[in-house]
């Protein structure tokens, strides 16, 4: 059974907000997921990509850098919720990107570090 684009709208509603304004269309369609999600899933997606070909260690270096990528992403959905501007797509989209980035990596440090532990 394959899913439609209606299913997709509809179980999307339990991991993003989904509001049109903060949406990317195309052809008049809407994504399934916002403009800062879109950013955090393609920011995922690219680093788990390119860390197939371009490996590092996951040390504390990277745990510090990983936080710094995260930062612009919560000083514009912040920023946007208290009021003291209002964000566009674009922006939205590449600090989701930044942050997705540091986001995976984040998680790749923390997973390893609870399987050394266990």
């Amino acid at each position: 059974m394959y899913l439609t684009c209606v299913d997709n709208m509809e179980l999307s509603k339990y991991i993003c907000h989904r509001k049109p304004e903060r949406s990317f269309f195309i052809k008049d369609h809407q994504f399934p997921v916002c403009a800062r999600c879109t950013g955090f899933y393609t920011g995922l997606a690219t680093y788990l990509i390119l860390n197939n070909f371009y490996t590092h260690s996951y040390d504390l270096n990277m745990l510090l850098i990983s936080m710094v990528l995260m930062i612009p992403v919560a000083i514009d959905g912040l920023t946007q919720y208290f009021g003291p501007r209002e964000s566009t797509n674009n922006l939205r989209f590449v600090t989701g990107f930044i942050g997705g980035i540091g986001l995976i990596i984040f998680l790749k440090i923390i997973i390893r570090w609870i399987l050394n532990v266990l």
